[in-house]
């Protein structure tokens, strides 16, 4: 809604007059439900604990009037505070005017702006708003990066976000051409209870059930339901059953959230060279990324995930910043958890390579690497049971059972995800992208650009000295900042940074003379 008194002249913007904007007026509505909802649900259990001493009608009309003199106190707040806030797009900044009692005045260059991404939760959906985050990329630890718009209707918001990312088109586009990458596939929603949010969730609804008996001072009756539930049972069957409950529990969950957050997924490539991901079934959420901020590709695939032959797209970017105010706002997912050649073939379009630099064949590490893995993993087993062992021979010989069986079972699987990860081990180089790979629990393949790196660090700890590898980091303004080529052998690896990156690392390097290029004279 434009406010023609507002309308000054614009010094950063050349001297043009732009209007100032205000946020739409049902902002105040959406906070004050929200806040209500807040307030009612810390009304129940306040209201319990206050009739201890007094009846319950009483406790609950000091509730109830507590409850309404905090709604009529959020109204005024929320009211003066959509008065006090305006926002003006110039030429040259985006500007925004709030506070309540203090006017805050930010402003970002419209060159630094890198995104503008939209959320709505189901509320501002119904209203038809969003929120609209304007972010330059920059980690400085605070605000100052960002300008939040909350809120503005979903055409303001389509017209900020074209607008401030408006770029030259990269390549000419046809105008029929259907530049859509991707859409969802209702079949993949069969990888979301083998991912780690399921027993994660499961452990998590267990912990709620017991936290919400605690509450209302009845946790010793659920667990004495239980208890009673499983009388003829014996207790490892006990704990195996409530394990496998949790299990379906935290499946159940993950399928819920899988539909939350990727229902009415689209991966689209926009004139101008940006790729937009739009997703959710409640809150719907809308990431761009600016193709000239792309700096590779990471192919996530988690021990689940992998075993069914899936993976997961992740962007490198620069100016990915995560969302705190948002959990589910992973701005760098780019496509789900797919099949194995889905996610391929997504990671080539998005790179606008012929081939997928994640398929490219890796030169495998020396077997010390190997080694180095079966010792760490042997380690991890053995140091705790030795613990068990010792506390057996003091305390009691039950620990000295205990001992045996995590021996048994515990080794061979810290061998075997040993030597998965050592099978993991590799890198290479695709056309323009320098490839690593490893993890076994979590792997990852990452194409990270050559001409991305902007530097090399070399480390190699004094075990690592002895077996003769060492681990080369690369170092990059996107992503995650680094990459890492793990346990490679040492001439193999610094040859390999050599060539990858020319002229980068090959100063820092002495050749060492063969004996065949040793001078014979005497």
């Amino acid at each position: 809604m434009r406010e023609a008194p507002d309308t000054v002249t614009d010094a950063a913007a050349g001297g043009l007059e732009t209007d100032w904007l205000r946020l739409d007026p049902r902002t105040v509505l959406v906070r004050v439900v929200l806040f209500a909802g807040v307030l009612v649900g810390a009304a129940l259990p306040v209201t319990f604990a206050l009739a201890g001493p007094r009846p319950l009608w009483q406790a609950a009309a000091w509730v109830a009037a507590g409850v309404a003199l905090a709604l009529l106190a959020d109204i005024v707040a929320e009211t003066v505070r959509l008065r006090r806030t305006r926002y003006r797009v110039g030429t040259e900044r985006v500007e925004l005017h709030t506070g309540l009692l203090v006017v805050q005045r930010r402003s970002l260059a419209r060159e630094r702006i890198r995104s503008a991404d939209l959320t709505a939760n189901p509320l501002q959906r119904v209203l038809g708003l969003v929120k609209v985050r304007i972010g330059t990329g920059e980690h400085t630890g605070g605000s100052d990066s960002t300008l939040e718009l909350d809120l503005v209707t979903r055409a303001e918001g389509e017209r900020l976000r074209h607008e401030l990312l408006a770029r030259p088109a990269v390549t000419p586009e046809e105008p029929d051409h259907d530049n859509t990458l991707a859409n969802l596939d209702p079949r993949w929603i069969r990888y979301a209870p083998v991912s780690f949010l399921a027993p994660a969730l499961g452990g998590a609804a267990a912990g709620a059930v017991m936290q919400v008996s605690e509450w209302f001072g009845a946790q010793g009756e659920v667990i004495d339901w239980i208890g009673d539930r499983f009388q003829d049972v014996s207790i490892p069957w006990m704990i195996v059953s409530l394990v496998l409950l949790a299990t379906v529990a935290g499946a159940v969950g993950a399928l819920g959230l899988w539909v939350e957050m990727w229902w009415n997924y689209r991966l689209e490539r926009e004139p101008g060279g940006t790729l937009r991901v739009s997703r959710g079934l409640f809150t719907a959420r809308s990431v761009s990324i600016e193709e000239r901020r792309m700096r590779g590709i990471e192919l996530v695939e988690p021990l689940g995930v992998r075993m069914f032959g899936a993976a997961r797209v992740d962007a490198v970017a620069t100016g990915l910043v995560k969302d705190d105010a948002d959990k589910h706002a992973d701005l760098k997912s780019l496509l789900p958890a797919a099949e194995r050649p889905v996610a391929d073939r997504i990671a080539a379009q998005v790179l606008r390579e012929p081939e997928p630099p994640t398929g490219a064949p890796l030169a495998p590490h020396p077997r010390a690497a190997r080694t180095r893995r079966v010792r760490w993993a042997l380690a991890s087993v053995l140091v705790p049971v030795t613990v068990l062992v010792l506390l057996g021979l003091l305390l009691t010989p039950v620990l000295l059972y205990v001992a045996a069986g995590c021996a048994v079972v515990l080794v061979p699987v810290a061998v075997l995800f040993a030597l998965d990860a050592y099978r993991a081990l590799g890198h290479g180089v695709s056309g323009a992208y320098l490839v690593t790979r490893s993890g076994t629990v979590r792997r990852a393949t990452v194409a990270l650009q050559r001409s991305g790196v902007i530097g090399w660090t070399v480390k190699q700890s004094y075990f690592q000295r002895r077996a003769g590898v060492l681990t080369l980091t690369a170092t990059t303004a996107a992503g995650a900042g680094a990459y890492d080529i793990l346990d490679v052998g040492r001439s193999q690896g610094l040859t390999f940074a050599a060539g990858a990156v020319p002229d980068l690392l090959r100063p820092f390097l002495e050749s060492v003379p063969t004996q065949e290029a040793r001078s014979t004279e005497r």
